[in-house]
């Protein structure tokens, strides 16, 4: 969830950690903090809130040096609070930032109490850097106190640490964390993520589990989680500093939203021939797996399992095929059964949600012989973790209600639905027709966003609603779960979703002229049954936002606003129809004046459970 960045060169690279901090901070922000070494003293700067505050304090103290870690912070030990910040110093020697949670960070607070340590903060971070200092008294390099510290560390980290008695060293590690390694020419460089880096470099190699990196001026060392010094390779990323900047919009998710097409776009490109699915861009060993598969187990978090959920439709209309869909903090503490021949398929934006991590783990445990992941980011954990993956080539997404990321998930999971399909009763015409129509969703969506001004418009009904309810219906009810789920984490305004055919049994009762009703609503099997639904909630009074098919009839009157959606074919009109409860989401963030990219308490990589 926090942000970690941190470097050594041969200049100050106190600019440096500041503008990657500010690239991190939709990992966090309520605290950031900055420390480098300089003439064997730590120099530190702290402030609550966000990164322009500690830039603040910085310019109006300046600190310089040429190895330096900063952390922009999501708190989860202790409140938000200069104290709690990072970095954390033990003895004015030792300086760590950390990622993670450490889960035996109370048995190690007593026994470091009791050999007279003093605590400033309320944080687990705290104990990992009194344990590092407490191992160096008794070694011979900052290196191996942290090699010690390690070991007795139970949880997740990704840590970057330094010594004023060794201002030429850099340490990194992690378990459970991401941490990269940006490298330079003559300097080298720690993030959370390539987007903190960009600017400074495009090189950079991916620590795996357990690794540990020594990083002077001069050389590069990585140790296994084995303690043996091994080679990791430097990726080139085809990203730049410009591809995770604003532009022109206001909002990174204002920008995000109106890359969907091109985004779709990439996400189907090179992955047909002749209009016909290439298997081998799972992976080499696609076919050999999915000849095999007999059911098929989705886990995901959040809007990933929202996706996941729409796609359990797909699977068993189209190809047949047995799906199950499980949120992945409930599925590891359920005791779950699996079949060996179950296809464990793993959801993330990210690739380092803790708990789809750990779901993947307990479901191998149970015996899954195979795993897919539906992810965004190149050498993720989840990627290196799964026996096939499709890469949702999305690019950055920086704001933290997802959008870009949900509807190439929804691509990329009904792809997959073609290629099992195919070995379970998905026929050649469905597939083609399936196919065409994904490669018209990017013109389709493109349609859809010219409905901005006329949904700006309708989000003024919302300035001062505090609750919604959405319904939909067949795929469209996880659709409507996504609306809500927008809705509330940018808004603040309570929002829920159900079911349309569940109205009469519970939310009938809270429908009033100050709760809105939205509803989605496109021309497929079910329409005349949500037809009566929305009658329902018109005969109490209730208010009806309608995202209706534009070939349909129904115009506005006293109980329902209608809002013309363009015309498209059942299959693909989830993604669609997606859009402009995303629209509606921003615009009415923007009328109520929160932080639309950054809401509140929340952070958009999930890495701690």
């Amino acid at each position: 969830m926090c942000g970690i960045v941190g470097g050594i060169a041969q200049r100050n690279v106190v600019p440096i950690l500041l503008e990657g901090l500010k690239r991190l901070e939709y990992r966090g922000y309520d605290s950031a903090g900055l420390a480098v070494v300089y003439e064997h003293d730590i120099y530190r700067k702290r402030e609550l809130g966000k990164v322009r505050g500690l830039e603040a304090l910085i310019e109006a103290d300046p600190i310089v040096g040429y190895l330096g870690i900063a952390h922009t912070r999501w708190a989860t030990h202790g409140k938000p609070s200069i104290a709690n910040a990072h970095p954390h110093v033990s003895h004015n020697k030792i300086a760590v930032v950390h990622n993670g949670i450490i889960e035996n960070h109370e048995q190690l607070r007593e026994e470091q109490t009791a050999n007279g340590y003093e605590f400033t903060s309320e944080t687990d971070t705290e104990v990992i850097v009194h344990q590092i200092y407490h191992a160096r008294e008794a070694t011979d390099s900052l290196l191996s106190a942290v090699k010690q510290t390690v070991k007795k560390l139970e949880g997740a980290y990704a840590l970057g640490i330094m010594s004023a008695d060794e201002p030429d060293t850099l340490i990194a590690c992690r378990k459970g964390s991401p941490l990269v390694i940006g490298v330079g020419f003559g300097e080298y460089f720690i993030a959370s993520d390539v987007a903190a880096l960009l600017p400074v470099t495009q090189r950079f190699i991916f620590l795996e589990e357990g690794d540990i990196a020594k990083i002077t001026i001069k050389e590069l060392l990585i140790y296994d989680a084995n303690d043996q010094l091994v080679k990791r390779p430097i990726k080139q990323s085809q990203l730049t500093a410009d591809a995770v900047d604003k532009g022109e919009y206001r909002h990174y998710m204002l920008k995000e939203i109106y890359e969907q097409p091109f985004a779709i776009s990439q996400t189907l490109e090179g992955r047909f021939i002749n209009n016909r699915l290439q298997e081998n861009t799972f992976g080499h060993n696609a076919v050999e797996i999915f000849d095999n598969i007999k059911a098929i187990q989705i886990l995901a978090c959040g809007t990933s399992y929202h996706a996941g959920l729409v796609a359990r439709y797909w699977f068993e209309k189209f190809a047949r095929v047995p799906c199950n869909v499980e949120v992945a903090s409930e599925f590891r503490y359920r005791s779950p059964v699996l079949s060996p021949d179950t296809l464990i398929v793993t959801i993330s934006q990210s690739g380092e949600t803790a708990d789809t991590l750990a779901a993947l783990q307990e479901a191998k445990k149970l015996g899954a012989k195979y795993a897919i992941a539906i992810c965004n980011v190149p050498e993720s954990s989840l990627v290196r973790e799964s026996d096939l993956v499709l890469m949702t080539r999305a690019g950055p997404e920086i704001g933290v209600a997802s959008t870009k990321a949900f509807t190439t998930q929804l691509v990329a999971l009904m792809m997959l639905v073609i290629a099992i399909g195919r070995r379970f009763q998905l026929t050649d015409l469905m597939e083609q027709k399936i196919t065409s129509e994904l490669f018209s969703l990017p013109k389709k969506i493109e349609q859809v966003l010219q409905l901005d001004e006329e949904i700006k418009t309708l989000a003024e009904q919302f300035a001062e609603k505090e609750h919604a309810l959405f319904l939909g219906r067949g795929t469209h009810y996880p659709i409507a779960m996504e609306g809500a789920l927008k809705l509330k984490e940018i808004s603040y305004i309570h929002a829920e979703a159900y079911p349309a055919g569940e109205l009469k049994h519970g939310p009938l009762a809270l429908i009033d002229v100050d709760m809105p009703v939205i509803v989605v609503a496109p021309n497929n099997s079910l329409l005349e049954k949500l037809k009566s639904n929305m009658q329902e909630v018109a005969a109490r009074g209730g208010q009806l936002i309608v995202f209706m098919d534009e070939t349909l009839a129904t115009e506005s009157d006293k109980n329902s606003q209608i809002i013309k959606i363009p015309q498209v074919d059942n299959e693909i009109s989830p993604m669609v129809y997606t859009i402009p409860l995303q629209l509606l989401s921003y615009h009415v963030a923007v009328l109520k004046g929160t932080d639309v990219d950054q809401p509140r308490n929340l952070a958009k990589s999930v890495t701690v459970e």
